[in-house]
Protein backbone atom coordinates (compact mmCIF):
# COMPACT_ATOMS: atom_id res chain seq x y z
CA UNK A 1 0.00 0.00 0.00
CA UNK A 2 2.64 2.51 1.02
CA UNK A 3 4.19 1.89 -2.38
CA UNK A 4 1.05 2.57 -4.16
CA UNK A 5 1.35 5.91 -2.55
CA UNK A 6 5.29 6.55 -3.44
CA UNK A 7 4.67 6.02 -6.78
CA UNK A 8 1.93 8.56 -7.53
CA UNK A 9 3.47 11.09 -9.72
CA UNK A 10 2.91 14.93 -11.53
CA UNK A 11 0.08 13.77 -13.56
CA UNK A 12 -1.46 11.21 -11.86
CA UNK A 13 -1.58 14.02 -8.94
CA UNK A 14 -3.17 16.48 -11.17
CA UNK A 15 -5.97 13.90 -12.24
CA UNK A 16 -6.50 13.29 -8.03
CA UNK A 17 -6.76 17.28 -7.54
CA UNK A 18 -9.32 17.70 -10.23
CA UNK A 19 -11.00 14.83 -9.65
CA UNK A 20 -11.49 16.32 -5.48
CA UNK A 21 -12.03 20.02 -7.27
CA UNK A 22 -15.32 18.47 -9.15
CA UNK A 23 -16.46 16.58 -5.80
CA UNK A 24 -15.93 19.52 -3.76
CA UNK A 25 -16.18 22.22 -5.75
CA UNK A 26 -14.16 25.86 -5.22
CA UNK A 27 -15.80 27.68 -2.84
CA UNK A 28 -15.63 24.42 -0.43
CA UNK A 29 -12.04 23.29 -1.28
CA UNK A 30 -10.56 26.39 0.89
CA UNK A 31 -12.81 25.61 3.70
CA UNK A 32 -11.46 21.74 3.69
CA UNK A 33 -8.45 22.94 3.11
CA UNK A 34 -8.48 24.39 6.33
CA UNK A 35 -9.89 22.03 8.80
CA UNK A 36 -7.41 19.40 7.15
CA UNK A 37 -5.37 21.83 8.41
CA UNK A 38 -6.65 22.26 12.11
CA UNK A 39 -6.98 18.66 12.42
CA UNK A 40 -3.01 17.96 11.57
CA UNK A 41 -2.46 20.74 14.02
CA UNK A 42 -4.04 19.36 16.82
CA UNK A 43 -2.90 15.96 15.62
CA UNK A 44 0.71 16.82 16.40
CA UNK A 45 -0.27 18.60 19.65
CA UNK A 46 -1.80 15.13 20.79
CA UNK A 47 1.39 13.28 19.81
CA UNK A 48 3.75 16.00 21.39
CA UNK A 49 1.50 16.01 24.63
CA UNK A 50 1.52 12.06 24.72
CA UNK A 51 5.43 11.96 24.43
CA UNK A 52 5.83 14.49 27.15
CA UNK A 53 3.43 12.50 29.68
CA UNK A 54 5.20 8.89 28.71
CA UNK A 55 8.48 9.62 30.46
CA UNK A 56 6.52 10.23 33.60
CA UNK A 57 4.64 6.77 32.81
CA UNK A 58 8.13 4.94 32.67
CA UNK A 59 9.70 6.82 35.90
CA UNK A 60 6.29 5.40 38.13
CA UNK A 61 6.85 1.89 36.12
CA UNK A 62 10.56 2.13 37.24
CA UNK A 63 9.54 3.00 40.71
CA UNK A 64 7.15 0.05 41.50
CA UNK A 65 9.52 -2.46 39.92
CA UNK A 66 12.58 -0.90 42.38
CA UNK A 67 9.44 -1.40 45.69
Amino acid sequence: MATVIANIAGPDLLIILAIVLLLFGSTQLPKLARSLGQASKEFRQGVDQGAEKEPDRDEKETRREKD
